[in-house]
């Protein structure tokens, strides 16, 4: 699989295409991408998936609209599921301006567009002219095709990147892997810490996440922590450690892998939550502390046997 960073970079022909953000890449995306790449196989074609980054949001209205997913992990899960080649071309002001004739034009000219595969509620171009009945209209004259995938829903109602970030931010981690047909996750590398749950007997993995990235609230989770292609069990702190550093603002992800003891630094860590164990809270002594520790991974083996 091809990841570009910029359609200008890309010259293919007779691409079948979907166009979109794919924040999460969950199950409504997973349909539709599933359906794209079934047909690009039939017709020798190959699957294309354009996304943008940073998030349209973002640029369009100024909010800190955190990601489920960075364009590296988007360009992977969608490799997963055949898509061919991943462009994910920069959002900007300019680029919200285009109209829906110019960006399809530029489509046409480096992917040689066949067929052009869309959401059900799916607009681009200046004031989200290029509607369904817009692109198709203009597929007759460029040469493609349009088909629209219709939305997939589940007892909840829609599935959406919007109702995932919602159950990730209140916590609600199980839920959000309903959605997303996955475990959420970060993932970056292992960075020096204090050293402080080592002397305390339980060491703990610091991992430097992106910022981007939507972080559950500070709490305690059962999570699974990969390696590589190894797997472990984890109890994973989200939060500032108030029993030793309550006056701390900055928050820490620390996972502390079960039956596990080597050196990681510097390596890369993916950290998938399963459950939310409880909220983090300040204890009066570091012996309560590494009593309720050992708790936290007892039920964290629970959770995950």
């Amino acid at each position: 699989m091809q990841h570009y960073r910029s359609l200008a970079d890309v010259k293919i022909a007779n691409a079948w295409l979907t166009i979109g953000v794919f924040d999460g890449i969950h199950r409504g995306h997973q349909a539709l991408l599933k359906q794209l790449t079934a047909g690009a196989q039939r017709d020798g074609a190959p699957a294309v998936l354009l996304s943008f980054h940073p998030h349209p949001a973002n640029v369009l209205s100024g909010r800190d609209l955190r990601l489920l997913t960075t364009p590296e992990e988007r360009a992977d899960l969608a490799a997963s599921l055949g898509v061919d080649a991943v462009i994910t071309e920069p959002f900007t002001r300019d680029l919200a301006e285009t109209s829906a004739h110019d960006f399809m034009s530029r489509l046409k000219s480096h992917l040689g567009l066949s067929r052009l595969l869309i959401g059900y509620d799916f607009a681009l171009g200046k004031n989200r002219e290029g509607n369904a009945q817009r692109l198709a209209e203009l597929g007759r004259a460029m040469g493609y095709t349009v088909e629209i995938v219709p939305a997939v829903s589940d007892e909840s109602g829609v599935i959406s990147s919007t109702a995932i970030r919602k159950l990730i931010s209140a916590g609600n981690v199980t839920e959000a892997a309903k959605l997303l047909g996955r475990n959420y996750s970060l993932c970056g590398p292992v960075l020096h810490g204090d050293g402080r749950g080592r002397r305390i007997g339980v060491p703990t993995a610091n991992l430097g996440c992106p910022e981007s990235k939507s972080l559950p609230p500070n709490g305690i989770y059962a999570c699974w922590a990969r390696i590589g292609a190894e797997r472990f069990m984890a109890a994973t702190n989200i939060g500032v450690n108030p029993t030793f550093t309550p006056d701390k603002r900055s928050i820490t992800v620390e996972a502390h892998l079960l039956d596990f003891d080597r050196d990681i630094y510097d390596q890369t860590l993916t950290i998938e939550f399963v459950a939310r164990l409880r909220d983090e809270l300040k204890y009066e002594s570091v012996e309560t502390l590494v009593n309720q520790i050992h708790k936290d991974v007892a039920e964290t083996r629970s959770a995950l046997s």
